[in-house]
């Protein structure tokens, strides 16, 4: 069985494919590329990557569909490879469940970086066993099981991405601290990219949806105006 991280590639440019293409695979990377979403789309269900590297622009299934697509079956991974005129692409495309995005041009070194901190943050964590006591923690109506990484609210399964769901453990362990965007990017990335706090606000955004009863009117994860975010505390939660 392939121990590296496999990674499938999808972009309709060949140039740029081959050139990422070959640089993951000599760091250590199982890849493979499609040039277009209908093909990726066809070897993600043949054999399910760890992650998925996507570029929006695409004639015929754009990136933006695939990843709809592929939010609706799985919590895969997908990274956006964005030009930058397509600022309005990224957001949206974070607010269908992509993980992350990076700007072309991009250093490949951060490529791999962003991959690697994507495919972290995504995964259980390899800590020492938790204690009985931690393994689920109840928040009003809230329930999370660390272990298993599932939420539900009043009995009812939460589906987040794991990123989503690291966020909202960080969260979880400090209820009613007020958090900055850095801080919980950092949080969750192991360190922070400088200009995409932005991203953060998206996956609010998206945790909020999953967990709120109304998410235009938040009573969990609460903003907190010029300085980021916090989860209300128990008492706070009428």
């Amino acid at each position: 069985m392939d121990s590296k991280p496999h990674i499938l590639i999808v972009d309709d440019e060949q140039k740029i494919a081959r050139m990422v293409y070959d640089y993951l695979d000599a760091v250590g990377f199982s890849v493979e590329t499609a040039a277009d979403g209908k093909a990726a789309l066809l070897q993600i269900a043949d054999r399910e990557p760890d992650l998925v590297l996507l570029d929006i622009m695409m004639p015929g299934l754009d990136g933006l569909d695939v990843v709809r697509k592929v939010r609706s079956e799985s919590d895969i991974p997908v990274i956006l490879l964005t030009a930058r005129a397509e600022e309005q692409d990224k957001l949206i495309g974070l607010e269908l469940g992509a993980d992350d995005y990076i700007t072309k041009p991009f250093s490949m070194k951060e490529l791999a970086a962003r991959i690697r901190t994507v495919l972290r943050r995504s995964r259980p964590r390899s800590n020492p066993p938790v204690a009985d006591s931690e393994k689920v923690i109840k928040h009003g109506p809230l329930k999370v099981d660390i272990e298993k990484r599932t939420v539900s609210r009043e009995g009812t399964p939460v589906e987040l991405t794991g990123v989503q769901f690291n966020i909202l453990y960080r969260m979880l362990q400090y209820p009613g601290k007020v958090f900055t965007r850095m801080q919980l990017l950092e949080s969750v990335q192991d360190y922070a990219f400088e200009g995409y706090e932005r991203t953060v606000d998206v996956h609010i955004k998206n945790i909020r949806k999953a967990l709120e009863p109304d998410s235009s009117k938040p009573m969990f994860i609460l903003t907190v105006w010029g300085v980021g975010y916090k989860l209300a505390e128990e008492s706070e939660l009428v």
